[in-house]
């Protein structure tokens, strides 16, 4: 680390802490040249992800659009919101841990189905009606026959 006051490439750590937030370390350094002190903070970098829509366009990955999507599936349902905020930062690690930059929407919508059905089948299902734009009865019912079938 450069010393701010001398230009000096060569510290040493004198003390170190984890920050109010917990996302950093702050780091007290002395120069090993003029033996003044300074401090550093160190961070994870998380890397921008976008995410490829239906009609191609890429927007900025945003938890907040993940945990609206499954407020409304699991609406008058009684699915705490802690298991919901854990779900999103499930699916938030998955994301930000996978090699790629641009994810699409549809696997998003694969990762929130599968969390749904573990909380909720009611929110499963009314989240997979909107996701998979059911067209008629006949595709919805496919669907609930499919949950009836894994409860066997």
């Amino acid at each position: 680390m450069k010393c701010p006051h001398c230009g000096y490439q060569e510290s040493k750590v004198v003390d170190s802490r984890h920050s109010e937030d917990g996302m950093s370390i702050r780091r007290r350094r002395e120069c090993l040249s003029c033996q003044r002190r300074f401090t550093t903070y160190e961070t994870v970098e998380i890397l921008p992800i976008l995410v490829v829509k239906r009609d191609n366009s890429r927007q900025p990955f945003d938890r907040n659009k993940i945990l609206n999507g499954m407020l409304r599936a699991c609406e008058k349902r009684p699915v705490p919101m802690q298991a919901l905020e854990d779900a999103v930062n499930e699916i938030e690690s998955l994301v930000q841990n996978s090699l790629e930059r641009e994810i699409t929407t549809q696997y998003i919508g694969e990762l929130v189905m599968e969390r749904l059905k573990r909380l909720d089948e009611v929110a499963y299902v009314r989240f997979a009606s909107v996701y998979r734009q059911f067209k008629d009865i006949h595709s919805f019912m496919q669907e609930l026959n499919k949950i009836l079938e894994e409860r066997v």
